[in-house]
């Protein structure tokens, strides 16, 4: 399916531009985006208060170095991260997510999707996700 809306397209085109390299986080917008049309036709103001725009860019996003000494005596530096969407009604809830596999992409796709999953809970949350690319397992 494609975005069909003038508007949510041309949303959906600078997210695009501005995360080239993030192609799980685009996927999982543009599901999202795809879905909306209905409601962002029926609801005009959804647009003109710049609603889509807000939710799609995550307010704060946390990169760190995560330093640790493996069994070895080895140094070794990760990647950590925090990416906070949409704290409108309340404070960031999101899990952890720890794997070699983590990156800034993974952690917006989660954090983004962690917006709707909470929304389901009635409590007053905003989505967060952090994580970082280490194996746990060792």
């Amino acid at each position: 399916m494609a975005i069909k809306n003038k508007y949510l397209k041309e949303v959906y085109a600078d997210l695009e531009q501005r995360n080239k390299d993030q192609p799980e986080f685009l996927q999982a917008v543009k599901e999202v985006l795809e879905s909306l049309e209905p409601v962002v036709k029926a609801r005009p103001e959804l647009q003109e208060a710049g609603i889509i725009e807000r939710i799609v860019e995550p307010e704060r996003i946390i990169m760190f170095r995560v330093s640790w000494v493996d069994d070895k005596g080895k140094v070794q530096v990760n990647r950590g991260y925090r990416v906070q969407f949409n704290s409108a009604i309340g404070p960031y809830k999101g899990g952890l997510r720890l794997h070699p596999s983590v990156n800034l992409s993974i952690l917006k796709f989660l954090g983004f999707e962690q917006i709707f999953k909470n929304s389901l809970t009635t409590l007053p949350i905003g989505g967060g996700k952090g994580g970082s690319d280490f194996d746990p397992k060792g």
